[in-house]
C-alpha cells in the first residue's frame, strides 16, 4: 500500500510538472568579448537540468529546456547561482537564445538573454535577423533592405531578391555617433536557401569601440513539428 502510494504521488507530480512546463529547442549563442566559451544550465522545478553550451561565433545544436510560465531559467555552471532568465514566446516551439554579458555590478544577472523565436515569419529561411546592443540608433542596407533600429531593437529581414551572378548582396551598416552616422561596416554577403545571418551591432569592451558582429547560421529552419 506504501509502495502504491509512493508511485501515485509520483505520477502526480510529474503530471503536474507537464501541464505546467513545456519544451522548447533552444540553440545559443554567447556573446562575449574573449576568453574560453561559457556555459549555462537549464534549470527546471522538475528537477530537470541541461547543460547549455554558449558558442560564440556560430549557434549551438538544439537543446531541450523547459519553460515555465514561458520562464526559461538558468543557473551559472560553476557556483550553481541565478545567471539568467529566458522569456519564450508563447507560440514559440523553436527559439534561439543570445547570451549578453550583464552589467558586472553584483546587483544585475550575470546574462541578459535576447530571445529569437526561430520561425519563418521571424527569421526566415536566407535571411538575416538585426540586433541592436549599441546605446544609439543604428541604420543598415541589406540588399534592397533598409531599415533604422533604436537601442534594444531587432527585427528580421527576408533573403534579398536582388542578387549578382554569386548569389551577393550589399550590406552596410552606420551607427550614430556624436549626432552624426558614421559607417561601421560595408561589404557583401552572399544569401542562399539554409543560409542565414544574425548580425548585431555593439560596443566592444576591450576598446570602447562600436562594432558589428556577424554569424552565419548554415543549420536553417528546424524542421516543422509533425502533425498530431
Amino acid at each position: 500500500m506504501r509502495l502504491l502510494s509512493i508511485l501515485l504521488i509520483c505520477a502526480f507530480q510529474s503530471l503536474a510538472f507537464a501541464q505546467e512546463s513545456r519544451a522548447v529547442k533552444c540553440r545559443f549563442l554567447g556573446f562575449q568579448a574573449s576568453g574560453e566559451p561559457a556555459s549555462v544550465i537549464a534549470a527546471s522545478d522538475g528537477g530537470i537540468e541541461t547543460s547549455c553550451a554558449l558558442p560564440r561565433h556560430e549557434l549551438s545544436p538544439p537543446v531541450l529546456c523547459y519553460a515555465k510560465g514561458n520562464v526559461i531559467r538558468f543557473l551559472s555552471s560553476g557556483d550553481r547561482k541565478p545567471a539568467a532568465t529566458a522569456t519564450i514566446p508563447a507560440s514559440a516551439a523553436n527559439a534561439i537564445l543570445v547570451f549578453v554579458p550583464g552589467a558586472g555590478d553584483g546587483k544585475s544577472p550575470a546574462w541578459r538573454v535576447m530571445v529569437v523565436e526561430d520561425c519563418p515569419k521571424v527569421f526566415p529561411d536566407g535571411g538575416t535577423y538585426v540586433a541592436n546592443f549599441y546605446s544609439k540608433d543604428i541604420r543598415f542596407i541589406i540588399g534592397e533592405h533598409k531599415g533604422m533600429l533604436h537601442a534594444a531593437g531587432s527585427h528580421g529581414y527576408e533573403m534579398p531578391k536582388k542578387l549578382d551572378d554569386f548569389n551577393m548582396a550589399p550590406v552596410m551598416f552606420e551607427l550614430l555617433q556624436d549626432d552624426k552616422w558614421r559607417t561601421a561596416n560595408e561589404s557583401s554577403l552572399r544569401f542562399l536557401p539554409g543560409t542565414r545571418y544574425l548580425i548585431f551591432a555593439y560596443v566592444d569592451p576591450a576598446t570602447g569601440r562600436a562594432r558589428i558582429h556577424t554569424c552565419q547560421d548554415l543549420t536553417g529552419l528546424p524542421a516543422p513539428e509533425p502533425a498530431p
